[in-house]
């Protein structure tokens, strides 16, 4: 079996920058649970919260998968007055930064990803475990996706 880079664990502590949720263009993917926290959360109906704050996105093979909309600015359609508004009920994406196969399927996508934010390399101490779970949340809470019409 192949060795994971991060076998002896990583080091991460966010440094509430914000890099995450704004200045460029981006996806924040949602599963039902995200998006029924965040419908309840804003004391809207899921449709609702749906239509007005989410967009579909073409992912091939005449799929789409739901994200939230973001700003002309690229902002987070959710960043507002230096921070998040939403963020005790943030999609499980924004909770499991930076630990997300994207970035851990090898050390250069890890170091490459250091570049745009401070925290990675510093700060709190997460083992190959902790890692494993985090990756294993995305797993067991996939992204809504639909056929395009």
């Amino acid at each position: 079996m192949e060795r994971l880079f991060y076998e002896e664990g990583l080091h991460f502590s966010c440094q509430q920058c914000s890099s995450c949720c704004r200045y460029d263009p981006g996806f924040v993917f949602l599963s039902k649970k995200d998006a029924d926290i965040l419908a309840d959360a804003l004391k809207m109906t899921y449709n609702d919260f749906i239509e007005s704050y989410c967009r579909w996105i073409p992912v091939g093979d005449g799929l789409e998968k739901l994200s939230l909309r973001e700003l002309s600015n690229y902002d987070c359609i959710f960043w507002k007055n230096g921070g998040c508004t939403v963020y005790p009920s943030r999609p499980l994406q924004c909770r499991t930064f930076p630990f997300w196969q994207s970035i851990l399927h090898s050390e250069a996508a890890w170091n490459g990803t250091k570049e745009s934010c401070p925290g990675m390399g510093k700060g709190d101490y997460h083992s190959r475990d902790e890692i494993q779970v985090r990756l294993a949340e995305r797993e067991s809470e996939p992204i809504i996706e639909r056929m395009i019409r």
